[in-house]
């Protein structure tokens, strides 16, 4: 039996992780639960489950879920909130791993404090390494901590590079689906609308990471958490547009032998993964041979998706141009959602900030929020003065 923390309970990967839960009584059971800002799932999360701890973003939030369990009778679930009640949550004594499902970097001290605590992570924030991998990389090393990664691509490459040694790896290929415009003819990029780039042709997703697939940055921020994860230069990390979104990615070695893992597209599989490693026990996710009929791949073209250049860029710049490649894109995208800047305003305004930032090394996590703050308000700037001839 493993006990289980999920931050980010109420979303898409924490409920799949609680799903995972169901079907595995005998082996997972969920003992602390970050839920954010989703009240009412939280509560049917505490009913079901009986967390012994359970943090929501706000006081008041906590507040509110403390009088319903009250109002219930259920007794023996402590209610936190904030950073810290997320930090508390990933390092309850009696938890064995933790899911990090936390979008952005609000969970990233809470990971990082999870693995100075000793606790094995199941991955599924990319912006926790692509923001602070060097330190969290180096704390797992020093407290012998897996980090599993849950991102279908990461684990994907995970599972091949159990086929041989690392000095045996010659090159890792991610899979992309291109999302919804590689075929768009160039000319027509100017003019792509909110409602465009929100319709993915594979994933229902988040808006934010569904308008990262349709600019490649997501790909981009997936580059450097593999060489962050897999120990690998950006050159040894490339991208191949696979629309059939069934190879979920190769990793290809010295000799010229090319490995893939092929599975259903169904998160609950890399989550079952991380949660079941090293073992692999039998589940109902099997795949169906037929999809096998047509694979496509081809390679990306940097003009279409200049945030795919810019992140590798960024991933040889220095761990800051990282931290600003993430905090810039996040609030570019917010303001193309929100109509002030164009879609190619996106990759404008990372350019602007990339080139503004200064390599260096952030050597706390404090160091890191910073710097991501930072790169935030530059941001802000490039938006705004896109917006005033936008």
């Amino acid at each position: 039996m493993k006990n289980i923390a999920i931050l980010g309970s109420t979303g898409s990967i924490g409920t799949s992780t609680l799903s995972i839960c169901e079907s595995f009584p005998e082996r997972f059971r969920p003992v602390s639960l970050a839920a954010g800002r989703n009240l009412d799932v939280a509560l049917a999360q505490c009913r079901q489950w009986r967390p012994r701890l359970v943090s929501m973003a706000t006081e008041e939030l906590a507040d509110q879920l403390t009088q319903q369990l009250r109002a219930e009778g259920i007794t023996g679930i402590d209610v936190l909130h904030g950073t810290a009640g997320t930090i508390a949550v990933a390092t309850l004594p009696e938890v064995d791993f933790v899911v990090s499902a936390i979008v952005g970097v609000s969970g990233l001290e809470a990971t990082y404090e999870a693995v100075r605590a000793g606790k094995d992570i199941g991955l599924a924030n990319k912006e926790a390494l692509v923001a602070a991998g060097e330190l969290i990389i180096a704390e797992a090393r020093r407290n012998n901590v897996a980090l599993l990664p849950i991102d279908s691509e990461h684990n994907a490459i995970h599972q091949c590079m159990r086929g041989g040694t690392p000095a045996e790896v010659k090159q890792i290929w991610l899979t992309a689906s291109g999302g919804p415009f590689r075929n768009t003819p160039l000319d027509q990029f100017a003019s792509i609308t909110p409602a465009q780039a929100l319709k993915h042709p594979t994933w229902v997703m988040g808006q934010r990471i569904t308008i990262d697939s349709a600019t490649m940055l997501n790909k981009g921020l997936e580059i450097i958490e593999a060489c962050r994860l897999f120990d690998l230069p950006p050159s040894k990390v490339q991208v191949t547009i696979h629309p059939q979104s069934t190879v979920h990615s190769l990793v290809e070695y010295v000799d010229g032998s090319i490995l893939a893992q092929i599975s259903v597209t169904d998160m609950r599989l890399p989550i079952l993964y991380a949660m079941a490693y090293p073992e692999r026990i039998p589940s109902d996710l099997t795949f169906d041979m037929k999809l096998l009929s047509q694979l496509d791949f081809q390679q990306p073209d940097f003009a279409r998706f200049p945030c795919l250049r810019l992140a590798y860029e960024a991933a040889e710049a220095s761990p800051a141009h990282c931290i600003a490649l993430n905090a810039a894109d996040e609030i570019a995208v917010a303001a193309f959602l929100e109509g002030r800047i164009p879609f190619l305003g996106i990759p404008r305004t990372i350019e602007s900030v990339l080139q503004l930032t200064k390599p260096s090394h952030p050597a706390s996590i404090q160091a890191v929020l910073s710097a991501d703050n930072e790169a935030r308000q530059l941001a802000r700037e490039v938006a705004l003065g896109q917006a005033a001839t936008h």
